[in-house]
């Protein structure tokens, strides 16, 4: 079969790439690279690799120039790091990624039937569409708004996990928004104006969000990370286990033009337990600077972390069974916001509107009756029960 001189004088500028160079190697592009090469492969070969594009790029899109934009979004490179620092980027580098751009385009806007013309297959072939999209002018709009879009496995995921000392993105994250939380208003609000504060560039306090289980300290967090995250806002949750990581996640997240969360889970503070001396460490400084786009925020049902430890918002009283290391810790985060279990009539109002978002009609007084009896199952009155509840009565419907 002869050359086709369009394929190949692209796949040969592939080759030239330096700052999108990791492209290359990624799982769509090396089939798709394979089929460029319409000199030496043999029909099976071809047909093989056109398959195999198909399937690869199937399950991420339909949309050839779609999906190639946005590993360029998402790639984290040298020069996309100059750009998020600020530093003055050289005309030739300028250049160059200009280039590159233009060459990953031509790529992007191959159609299927000029792919097919090289396959020896005369049945029908899947096809995938294409867009008119300049890259060179998409991309520098995006960089002038990076601190909202990001980079690398920030640009397209709100949540992170530490796995083998390695900051991941969460595959499923929790997609819970403000709007589906019920009550706790006044508590809500104050974490939302301390993140707003974070994301318009002014000083953010470390937040610890206390009281009693089941009332959303942890919902509220990842609500506010999903109704933010186009505003540049991603969380990273960390463990017990990965408390002293800190300083390291610190560091590598430093110069990050997004801002973040670093949400520790389930805070206890047990006697003689040492493992919270880098977080207290952290919280005052003394082991590494926290980066100005970077919050921790930590949520604690702690026996010893109730309403009446707190003499009010912003100081911690003394109280008896409280060992002065853990006093000192929750009083080094500069807002302190406590989540109490709500009373009767609030649980009920809970369970009411609910029952209205989960579409579940039922006799008030019958509903009513089912949430405290289900609350004296579960534990108590919360938020969490109120939801256990309608889920049950609306699955059995």
């Amino acid at each position: 079969m002869g050359k086709n001189k369009k394929l190949q004088e692209i796949d040969l500028a592939l080759n030239s790439l330096v700052v999108f160079r990791k492209l290359l190697t990624n799982d769509v592009m090396l089939p798709l690279r394979a089929l460029l090469d319409t000199e030496t492969m043999d029909p099976m070969i071809q047909l093989r690799q056109y398959t195999e594009f198909i399937t690869r790029l199937y399950a991420r899109s339909m949309n050839l120039t779609e999906y190639i934009f946005r590993l360029i979004c998402e790639d984290d490179n040298f020069y996309v790091r100059a750009v998020a620092r600020g530093d003055e980027i050289a005309e030739m580098l300028a250049a160059c990624v200009q280039n590159e751009l233009a060459i990953l385009q031509r790529l992007a806007r191959i159609r299927p039937h000029e792919l097919q013309k090289e396959v020896s297959y005369y049945g029908v072939l899947p096809e995938w569409k294409n867009s008119d999209l300049d890259f060179g002018a998409e991309y520098h709009a995006r960089l002038r708004q990076i601190g909202k879009y990001g980079y690398g496995i920030y640009a397209a995921n709100p949540m992170f996990v530490i796995r083998d000392e390695q900051i991941v993105p969460v595959k499923y994250p929790d997609r819970v928004q403000l709007s589906s939380l019920s009550g706790y208003e006044p508590e809500r609000q104050a974490v939302i104006a301390n993140t707003l504060a974070l994301l318009n560039g002014k000083y953010a306090q470390n937040v610890l969000l206390y009281g009693d289980a089941g009332t959303g300290k942890s919902t509220t967090v990842k609500a506010i990370v999903n109704a933010y995250f186009g505003e540049g806002l991603r969380l990273i949750q960390i463990s017990k286990a990965d408390l002293p990581m800190l300083p390291v996640i610190m560091e590598r997240i430093h110069d990050n033009p997004l801002k973040f969360i670093l949400f520790v889970d389930d805070l206890t503070f047990a006697a003689g337990d040492d493992s919270f001396g880098i977080l207290r460490a952290t919280l005052e400084g003394s082991v590494a600077e926290r980066p100005a786009n970077t919050v921790i925020y930590a949520a604690s049902s702690s026996q010893y972390l109730k309403p009446s430890d707190f003499a009010d918002a912003n100081s911690v009283s003394p109280v008896p069974d409280v060992i002065p290391e853990q006093q000192a810790l929750a009083g080094r985060f500069g807002i302190r916001v406590c989540f109490r279990r709500p009373d009767r009539a609030a649980y009920l109002g809970f369970v009411q509107e609910l029952a209205e978002q989960y579409d579940l009609h039922m006799d008030s007084a019958v509903l009513h009756q089912a949430a405290e009896e289900f609350a004296q199952r579960s534990g108590g009155r919360s938020p969490r029960a109120a939801k256990q509840l309608i889920e049950q009565l609306k699955s059995a419907e």
